[in-house]
């Protein structure tokens, strides 16, 4: 897959398939905040959760940087935790 690739299919699971299958992001992803924050005992943040579940996706990379997927969910992570940082409280 080349750069545009792995962002088209990037795009279309975070506004599409994933949307479909797991809910709003920002819904799914305040609920995680709240679970891992809960666990951890320490205010975790939406957009924490999408640099972490990023990382995630960094350390599978390291076990095989071929598999596509890891880099399509990787960059969709990204732009899904950019948009939560815009939105203000």
């Amino acid at each position: 897959m080349n750069r545009s690739d792995i962002l088209s299919a990037a795009d279309q699971c975070v506004t599409v398939d994933r949307d479909a299958t797991h809910g709003r992001a920002e819904i799914n992803f305040g609920r995680i905040a709240a679970y891992w924050s809960a666990h951890l005992d320490t205010p975790i943040s939406a957009v924490d959760v999408a640099v972490m579940m990023s990382l995630l996706k960094c350390a599978r990379i390291k076990s095989n940087a071929v598999n596509d997927d890891n880099w399509i969910d990787a960059a969709g992570y990204m732009a899904i935790g950019g948009e939560l940082a815009e939105v203000k409280p």
